[in-house]
């Protein structure tokens, strides 16, 4: 059994939480039981997410995408007062970690992705806030080869929307959705850009700029930094980690 507040100092200081300007609180959001046994940890905290954490037995539940989203309305009700209700009901606490998750060095969202990807010399492109990565492959990868790798890793078929019939060589990406960076991307000589969402115009960039754009789910790319978070409670605190995944095709 550990104390909750230390387990949220842990995760605040490991993530550097409080040096991010995001779009939601990122910390404690919901506090429900002060003493935590088992801390099951997702992508998004879903209704669907909280029964299946509830079922587990978790007095922490730990996620990607929280709540009290910038321009959200504020309110307690409808979809989101069921949510907060049930973590009640359930004395379930909740804690989230958006930017921080993404960009931390070790265990963020893009770190692990371009392990996943086997990029030994991944690393984070200056003057990004830690979010847009890149690296050079060890020998050039047809397109087809990685999104191969990439099906693998995600469990998902990805988009592929083609620069040119080159392969690559050198890869970016930024797990979500961070499709407007594909230009940054492409400024930097990236053969192919990749990340989990894509808008109308990704595909005439990607036509244009001459680097390969795939899109590989917003949710399936940024399922590894969290559980990596979780690990390390495990691995330090008194608690049970489990993750679970709710699928999600987006």
């Amino acid at each position: 059994m550990a104390v909750l507040s230390e387990l949220i100092e842990y995760c605040n200081s490991r993530l550097d939480a409080g040096s991010f300007e995001d779009y939601c609180p990122n910390g404690l959001q919901v506090e429900a039981s002060l003493e935590v046994s088992r801390v099951v940890t997702g992508v998004t905290a879903s209704l669907a997410l909280i029964e299946a954490a509830a079922a587990a037995g978790a007095e922490l539940l730990l996620v990607h995408h929280g709540y009290f989203w910038k321009n959200e309305a504020p309110p307690l009700t409808g979809m989101k007062g069921r949510r907060i209700q049930a973590l009640y009901r359930y004395g379930m606490s909740l804690a989230a970690y958006h930017l921080p998750l993404d960009a931390h060095a070790q265990i963020g969202n893009n770190a692990c992705l371009g392990e996943l990807l086997g990029c030994s010399e991944a690393r984070p492109i200056e003057g990004e806030n830690g979010l847009l990565w890149g690296a050079e492959f060890p020998e050039l990868l047809a397109i087809d080869t990685l999104l191969e790798k990439v099906q693998e890793i995600t469990g998902g078929e990805p988009l592929l929307l083609p620069g040119g019939d080159h392969g690559v060589r050198r890869l970016a990406w930024c797990t979500g959705g961070a499709q407007g960076w594909v230009d940054k991307a492409a400024d930097l000589g990236f053969d192919a850009y990749l990340t989990g969402e894509v808008s109308e115009t990704s595909f005439h960039i990607a036509a244009e700029r001459n680097i390969h754009f795939i899109a590989a789910g917003h949710h399936a790319t940024e399922r590894y930094g969290i559980q990596a978070l979780g690990k390390e409670l495990e691995d330090k605190f008194n608690v049970k980690h489990e993750f679970i995944d709710i699928p999600n095709p987006v």
